[in-house]
């Protein structure tokens, strides 16, 4: 059989390793070569023999176990993978990787890789959340890994939190998606994403903004280039580092965001704006601080462009979404903005429900399109909001 690519899957010590040979099946079924490598402690989890059986190739644990003297066995699955996943990846594991520690047959050939990497983390809740090993994904993901963030769930020992291994089925999307083998819904489609909020200056010292993170924006663009969308993220300032292979533009006030918008007209194909931009700035900036004295300050505030409504007055093919967050009248609101600003999606979130705030990880919005149909979501990880409006727009625009 003339394998079509080869992919390399590690297995490390985790109750979720059993899970990994769901995962080799699917991709020898595809006619994809995979060689596995197993860390000693995996092996007290599922036997090499149940890879062996699958892969029809020798599972290796040990670095010394069957030499060939032809070849440094670990360099040669290194320089063979197309695809490099370790499914599920200890915090051990990652925590080795990371700081360069190569100790076993594992970590020395994905040292030794130049292959496309995958990493999808399975550990309890606390040792995820663990600032330690949050440094170390990020370290990863900085250099260009593609991590799988696990799912909230039981976990092995008995807690509910997030931890557990993602869907197998998500892990094979991606792998495949990284050999090029099966194609993304956006790919070809061009996609401009405003995050976070604006900041309008009183004076060198003091601003007005708002409470925007800039989470829900962050995770519209990440999605979007995971689906294959060619992405340009221009972002108010955040604490959010930017995203590995998005084209990130750093604006402050309003007025510099809508400068850099607008040079994106008739050139993309979406426009999400997910920012909060401030409705206000002050008529005048100070170039001094303002001193405190026993008198009121009357601070005059004039209004700033409203990038959707200028940009949907003429946006001819591009499809336009806005986000209403509102207090009251949700729906209401919402729709007459969709009216307002020519838009064609709108996703509206009441800010005062809990979960559904500007700082936390979660959101719970409603979906409406311009022929106002009304979808309303229950509370979901920002990450999964994120797909769903990119689901919505999949089906009313790209078909």
């Amino acid at each position: 059989m003339a394998y079509t690519k080869n992919v390399v899957i590690g297995v490390t010590g985790g109750i979720a390793a059993y899970k990994s040979a769901d995962l080799v099946s699917r991709l020898v079924k595809k006619n994809i070569n995979v060689d596995v490598i197993m860390t000693e402690s995996a092996t007290k989890f599922i036997s090499p023999l149940t890879f062996e059986s699958l892969t029809h190739n020798k599972v290796i644990v040990d670095m010394f176990e069957s030499p060939k003297f032809w070849e440094i066995e670990h360099i040669a699955l290194a320089e063979k993978a197309d695809v490099f996943a370790i499914v599920p990846a200890t915090a051990n594991i990652i925590g080795k990787i990371a700081n360069g520690i190569a100790d076993d047959m594992l970590t020395t050939t994905i040292m030794a890789t130049n292959a496309k990497v995958v990493i999808a983390p399975a550990m309890n809740t606390n040792m995820y959340q663990n600032i330690l090993f949050q440094e170390n994904l990020k370290k990863l993901k900085s250099i260009g890994y593609f991590i799988i963030e696990p799912e909230d769930g039981r976990l092995a020992c008995g807690t509910f939190g997030k931890g557990k291994l993602a869907k197998i089925e998500d892990i094979e999307k991606k792998i495949l998606e990284l050999l090029g083998i099966e194609k993304k819904d956006y790919d070809g489609i061009t996609v401009l994403v405003t995050a976070g909020p604006t900041v309008e200056p009183i004076d060198p010292v003091r601003y007005i903004t708002n409470r925007s993170s800039g989470k829900m924006g962050f995770e519209i663009a990440k999605a979007a280039k995971s689906r294959g969308a060619n992405v340009i993220l221009i972002s108010g300032p955040t604490n959010i580092d930017d995203p590995i292979d998005i084209e990130t533009i750093h604006v402050n006030t309003a007025l510099e965001m809508y400068n850099e918008v607008m040079k994106f007209k008739g050139k993309v194909d979406i426009f999400i704006g997910a920012a909060a931009v401030a409705d206000y700035r002050p008529e005048i900036y100070k170039s001094n601080k303002i001193k405190k004295n026993d008198d009121d300050l009357a601070l005059k505030l004039v209004r700033n462009p409203d990038i959707l409504y200028e940009f949907g007055k003429e946006k001819g093919n591009t499809f336009l979404v806005g986000f209403a967050a509102e207090t009251e009248n949700l729906i209401e609101s919402a729709k007459n903005k969709i009216i307002r600003k020519n838009l064609d999606l709108i996703v509206a979130n009441d800010v005062l429900r809990e979960g559904a705030g500007f700082s936390g990880d979660t959101n719970i919005v409603s979906i409406i399109d311009k022929d106002m149909n009304v979808k309303e979501y229950p509370l979901m990880s920002k990450t999964d909001v994120a797909h769903v409006i990119l689901d919505e727009i999949k089906n009313l625009f790209i078909r």
